[in-house]
């Protein structure tokens, strides 16, 4: 019984010694220092769907010269032998209807013309204004009308309709309607004798010559060359920042809008849109696009209006210095920590990653020393493990499901575990992510900014305007901390041949 007396004493006293000598300043009790895992997802690429228009416009002289083609100068000819031209005259006498006059038979010869066409809109409708202008003479046979001269206007209006085949050819419907100003024909025995009627007689064939031959001429428009250089160029990818980051976005066409046409002056302009799915990539150059084969028209009038993501993605390795500095500059100051008071704390360095679920890991080697002087000074390596968040349309950063781990060099060392957790530590992390966020996003949107507000794209001219901004929520990916960025705007593609 006596020998388990001493056995218990003195494993007591073997126990408290060792503690004593875990807590004198030159012992030290090393714990394995566990770093979170990393993360190795990357920042996904952002699609966006856009809708750009990309106006077609053309010399309205086409529709001009298929109109003229199709009419010639010369509308007809007359020659028209025996004709009655003017009916017996008759007078009353003693109540009877007497014939004083025979009736007077003439031949009728003459020649219509038209004159130089001009065009004009009137909404959907083009109206290609055709003056018409008859000259008629007279001749009886018993020379009676000396070779008697008649002349009359009038204006024709062809309304034209045009629209697209799935094949993009140009077609069009039309109809030709006019009216005499000045009806042809001569005065004679105190009456008018008109010629209007030969002249209608005349003018449906060519009305009816018009509406077949017309859609003929436009169809020898070579509109699809040019709208499959519209599409084919439209396949791209475009700088938006050079470098720090570089920064690109990628254009891949899917559709082309047709959403109507306007004759404005002498231009003929074809209302086209490309929808495309815009993609934004941070770092090396992404691969173009694959062109596809050009599509039939889709009926539906563009808007304008492009999304586009704007990547602001920052390295964990810049990141690093900007959260030591933070830290470095706070280190003047005493902390003051629960139970153990002020503290004076110097940092050495700073290790930045993403880690699962979204969150991201900082590691910070440093050593702790208590005003109070009871206790030694303190060194190693503690973890704040956080997610971050932001409020929408903001770049301010905080951390929300905080925990703190640490290895250090004494028994003492939860003090840095303290600091960690300390109120306010977190905060000061997070302000100095959000001071960089908020200068990396300005200067990005500035830059992208002048980048897209025009850009060519061999023939193509793209011209851009971002009307506002959206914040996303930012996330720890494995390849850095990512805040998405969406810019909407209107944007505006013009066919305009680069010099060569």
């Amino acid at each position: 019984m006596a020998g388990a007396d001493r056995v218990m004493r003195s494993a007591i006293a073997g126990a408290m010694g060792a503690a004593l000598l875990l807590a004198l300043p030159g012992c030290h009790r090393k714990v394995e220092d566990k770093p979170p895992p990393r993360a190795d997802d990357p920042v996904l690429a952002q699609q966006k769907s856009s809708i750009l228009t990309a106006p077609i416009e053309g010399d309205a002289a086409i529709i001009r010269r298929a109109i003229e083609t199709a009419v010639p100068r010369t509308l007809w000819s007359i020659d028209q032998p025996a004709a009655r031209c003017i009916p017996p005259q008759r007078i009353k006498l003693f109540g009877k209807r007497i014939k004083v006059t025979p009736p007077i038979k003439c031949t009728i010869t003459g020649i219509v013309t038209r004159g130089p066409i001009r065009l004009r809109g009137e909404g959907q409708d083009i109206v290609a204004d055709m003056p018409i202008r008859a000259q008629i003479t007279a001749r009886d046979v018993g020379g009676r009308l000396k070779g008697e001269t008649a002349t009359g206007a009038a204006m024709a209006h062809a309304r034209i309709r045009l629209d697209l085949t799935p094949g993009w050819a140009l077609t069009g419907k039309i109809g030709l309607h006019y009216d005499w100003t000045t009806p042809p024909g001569i005065d004679f025995l105190g009456q008018r004798i008109g010629f209007a009627d030969q002249a209608d007689e005349k003018l449906q064939p060519i009305v009816r010559q018009l509406e077949r031959d017309l859609p003929r001429e436009l169809a020898r428009v070579q509109l699809r060359p040019k709208v499959e250089q519209l599409w084919r160029q439209g396949f791209a990818t475009l700088g938006l920042n050079a470098r720090d980051p570089a920064v690109w976005m990628r254009v891949t066409p899917q559709k082309l809008l047709y959403g109507g046409y306007a004759l404005r002056g002498d231009r003929l302009r074809l209302d086209l849109g490309l929808e495309a799915i815009t993609e934004s990539f941070v770092g090396p150059r992404p691969t173009d696009p694959q062109p596809i084969p050009l599509p039939p028209p889709s009926r539906t009038r563009a808007n304008g209006r492009f999304t586009m993501a704007i990547p602001v993605t920052a390295d964990y390795a810049q990141l690093e210095p900007v959260i030591l500095r933070a830290l470095t500059k706070r280190a003047a100051q005493p902390f003051t920590l629960p139970a153990i008071g002020p503290v004076t704390a110097r940092f050495d360095t700073v290790e930045a990653y993403g880690t699962t679920d979204g969150r991201i890991a900082v590691g910070i080697t440093l050593a702790v020393h208590p005003a109070s002087g009871r206790i030694g000074d303190t060194h190693g390596r503690i973890w704040l493990v956080a997610r971050p968040v932001n409020n929408p349309n903001s770049a301010e950063v905080r951390f929300t499901d905080l925990t703190v781990t640490g290895a250090t060099d004494r028994v003492a060392g939860d003090m840095l575990v303290a600091l960690g957790s300390s109120p306010g530590f977190s905060q000061l992390i997070a302000t100095s992510l959000t001071q960089n966020f908020t200068r990396d996003l300005d200067n990005l949107q500035g830059k992208i900014r002048r980048a897209i507000a025009e850009k060519r794209l061999g023939d193509l001219l793209i011209n851009s305007r971002i009307d506002r901004m959206e914040t996303g929520q930012i996330h720890a990916y494995g390849a850095g901390l990512h805040l998405p960025v969406e810019a909407q705007g209107t944007a505006r593609i013009r066919y305009q041949p680069a010099r060569r």
